[in-house]
C-alpha cells in the first residue's frame, strides 16, 4: 500500500540545528509519519562565547482503519470501523534510537523525547572557538 508524502512544516523554523535536520530527514522516511511541523522554541539564545538552539518538532502518525468485532447485548457480533495511530511515541522512541547520528532521547516521558547535544565550533580565522548546544523535544501532535 504506497501512502502519501509526510506533509513538511517548515515555515516556523530557522533553519538552525544540525540535529534537527537530522531527525527531520529520519521522520520524513518513516512510512507511517503523515505530518511534521518543525519550530524554533522561543527559549533559543546566544551569547558571547556559546549559541543555544531550541527547536521542537511536532508529529501526526497515519491513521489505519481496522475492523472489529463487538458484541451487542444479545451476544450476536456486530463489526465496526476502528481508527489507531499506526505508530506511538514509545515505537518512534525505538525507531529514532536504533539510527545512526540520532541514538536515544537524553530523556524522555509519556508525552515528549528530547534530545540534548553540545558541540565546540572554532572558526580558521579566530583563536576562540564557540559552544554550540542543541536541544530539540519532539511531541505528538494530536
Amino acid at each position: 500500500m504506497a501512502f502519501a508524502p509526510v506533509q513538511v512544516d517548515r515555515d516556523a523554523w530557522s533553519g538552525e540545528g544540525d540535529l534537527t535536520a537530522t531527525l527531520l530527514r529520519r521522520l520524513v522516511s518513516i512510512e507511517q509519519v503523515g505530518f511534521v511541523r518543525v519550530e524554533d522554541a522561543p527559549a533559543s539564545e546566544t551569547g558571547a562565547g556559546f549559541n543555544f538552539i531550541c527547536n521542537e518538532i511536532y508529529v501526526a502518525f497515519r491513521i489505519r482503519r481496522t475492523l472489529e468485532l463487538r458484541r451487542t447485548s444479545f451476544g450476536l457480533p456486530l463489526p465496526s470501523i476502528g481508527h489507531r495511530r499506526s505508530l506511538t511515541l514509545g515505537r518512534l522512541e525505538e525507531l529514532l534510537a536504533a539510527t545512526d547520528g540520532i541514538g536515544a532521547p537524553d530523556y524522555t516521558d509519556g508525552g515528549m523525547l528530547q534530545y540534548l547535544r553540545s558541540e565546540r565550533v572554532v572558526p580558521a580565522y579566530q583563536t576562540r572557538g564557540a559552544k554550540v548546544v542543541e536541544m530539540v523535544r519532539i511531541y505528538e501532535a494530536r
